[in-house]
């Protein structure tokens, strides 16, 4: 653990009890100001200054120690930050009931003078915002102090036997991350990776620990024997040192496990979706939320792309409807914006075969001379198809809004795999056929994850993972980095 990593935590204490001390008497100022509801007329309440600070050290202190019972000042710069500010939130919201409580049952015991309610409710949303906030400004002047090496940089050491072609996409996503340098790999034979120091031996790496000179382990993959790595993982232990590794096909379903038994024999089965039961109901109600928030706040953009689809070609669809297959091989009708001619659109949903589709072999033609993705997916440079307002629409995915109706008829869901054409299915291999269990996306993992850089191979396995590891925060995840990614182009 590095110093500086010491440093960014415990800071964290002291400007916690700031923050909460700081919003009782900002709570105070705002209640004395309005009630936040103009039409309803309630007395004013207040509370005298050396009552207030009685009530906002005492709970303020309490506040930071809730939080170091729950870990909340021991986060890595590398952990999840929406993780991390929904356990705020949570355990602010937990914080808000045990102080209610306590307010009721011990008034005029402990307490001579009340707080009013309102305050303590402005408290908690003050508090729980500023709090978030702070996270975030050291969380961003950690990683910009680390990635301009004014902080060291993490050591970081590799066990692998890869070849140097097969691990580059890996290496290249670690030098992204700005914040790791790495400097040396180890396995039982040297695979020439040239600006990377080659070790040999378990005892070569314990020396490293023990002069401090590496911080994480990364594992790929090793030719070390399982005695061996059982060592290395307990010098990463002793030595205080983080240990990850980067998980085979295998592993990655061995997260979603569940412990039963066969008579008296204890066995682990390895589920196939965490989406079952109570997921499909947690997962419906996350959907229609979206929705809800969705109309109220895109509706003015669809009615304005509506109008601009129209005034460029006002014979033919706003909406163009195209057929794909879902869940369990079934069909159903997707909708989106049109922003190819239409007499290049294909015609699917619209009673046309495809053997009398002109636009079908057109867009054939195309394929083969202009798409830059191999595999069944395709996408195609310099379309000539596009409309005028083709730009705008595809860089910021506008396309996609309408599917929100297939969201209320739920033969799609906001956060799922892609929805496949039947001529793509077509070329499916049987395993990359999984992604058909469930439900298609509006968005989804390859979508904030290197989106059309994928090969389709790479796609399918993050459509399969996801399928593997379901679960409400990993939604939450990929519903915020859609924002990230359509407005950064990354």
């Amino acid at each position: 653990m590095k110093k500086y990593e010491i440093i960014f935590w415990a800071i964290r204490v002291p400007l916690d009890f700031l923050i909460i001390l700081s919003s009782f008497f900002i709570a105070r100022y705002i209640r004395l100001i309005t009630n936040l509801v103009p039409q309803l007329k309630l007395p004013i309440q207040t509370i005298d200054n050396e009552s207030l600070f009685s009530f906002a050290i005492f709970w303020s202190l309490l506040y930071v120690l809730v939080f170091s019972l729950h870990w909340l000042y021991f986060i890595k710069i590398t952990s999840s930050k929406v993780k991390e500010f929904l356990e705020i939130i949570r355990y602010s919201f937990y914080w808000l009931l045990f102080f209610l409580v306590i307010i009721f049952l011990w008034k005029w015991i402990i307490y001579e003078v009340e707080i009013p309610r309102l305050i303590i409710l402005y408290t908690f949303i003050i508090w729980t915002m500023w709090v978030i906030l702070e996270r975030i400004i050291l969380n961003n002047i950690e990683y910009h102090l680390l990635k301009r090496w004014i902080l060291a940089k993490k050591k970081l050491l590799i066990i692998n036997n890869k070849d140097i072609e097969k691990i580059k996409e890996i290496l290249d996503d670690i030098k992204k991350s700005k914040i790791y340098k790495i400097i040396w790999y180890s396995n039982l034979n040297d695979k020439n990776i040239e600006w990377i120091k080659f070790i040999w031996s378990i005892s070569m790496i314990q020396k490293l620990f023990e002069k401090k000179k590496c911080d994480e382990v990364l594992y790929i993959d090793s030719d070390y024997w399982k005695k061996d790595l059982f060592y290395l993982w307990e010098l990463t232990r002793i030595f205080w040192i983080r240990y990850r590794y980067i998980t085979n096909s295998f592993d990655i379903t061995k997260t979603n496990t569940t412990l039963s038994l066969i008579n008296n024999i204890p066995v682990i089965e390895i589920n196939n979706t965490p989406l079952d039961n109570w997921g499909k109901i947690i997962k419906r109600l996350f959907d229609l939320f979206i929705w809800i928030i969705w109309l109220l706040i895109l509706l003015p953009l669809f009615i304005i792309i509506a109008i601009l689809i129209k005034i460029e070609e006002p014979k033919w669809p706003i909406i163009y409807k195209n057929i794909r297959i879902w869940q369990n091989w079934k069909i159903f009708i997707l909708y989106k914006f049109r922003y190819i001619k239409w007499e290049y659109c294909i015609k699917d949903a619209y009673n046309v075969e495809a053997k009398y589709d002109k636009a079908l072999k057109i867009e054939q033609e195309l394929i083969k001379k202009s798409s830059t993705r191999n595999g069944p997916l395709y996408k195609i440079k310099d379309d000539p198809r596009k409309t005028k307002i083709w730009t705008f629409i595809e860089k910021y995915s506008i396309d996609e809004l309408p599917q929100f109706f297939n969201l209320i008829l739920w033969n799609m869901s906001l956060v799922w795999p892609r929805p496949h054409q039947p001529r793509e299915v077509k070329n499916y291999s049987l395993d990359e056929k999984r992604v058909l269990t469930i439900k298609p996306w509006i968005t989804w993992m390859a979508q904030v994850n290197w989106r059309e850089n994928n090969d389709f191979k790479k796609e399918a396995w993050l459509d399969i993972f996801y399928i593997e590891n379901w679960s409400i925060l990993l939604d939450l995840k990929i519903v915020l980095k859609t924002f990230s990614v359509l407005f950064n182009r990354k």
